[in-house]
């Protein structure tokens, strides 16, 4: 189970998400408003960045990645 929240939290973080025009190489920010613990999950395997004083994450290349992949892999 843990393994599917992490996945579709990732996923939810991903969809959400929006482009920052300020930073190069199209940075994707999204609102960090999932439980803390999938977070921490997703930074562990440092598919998202996040800062305590931000209330939005940013996805790595990698967790834009595994967000893509995850998108085909529950169809969507």
């Amino acid at each position: 189970m843990e393994k599917k929240i992490k996945e579709l939290t990732l996923l939810l973080l991903y969809l959400t998400s929006w482009e920052e025009d300020e930073y190069p190489d199209g940075l994707r920010r999204s609102w960090k408003g999932y439980p803390f613990y999938a977070m921490d999950a997703l930074s562990e395997e440092d598919w998202l960045r996040r800062s305590k004083r931000s209330k939005s994450v940013y996805l790595t290349d990698a967790g834009i990645k595994e967000a893509e992949a995850l998108m085909k892999k529950y169809n969507l």
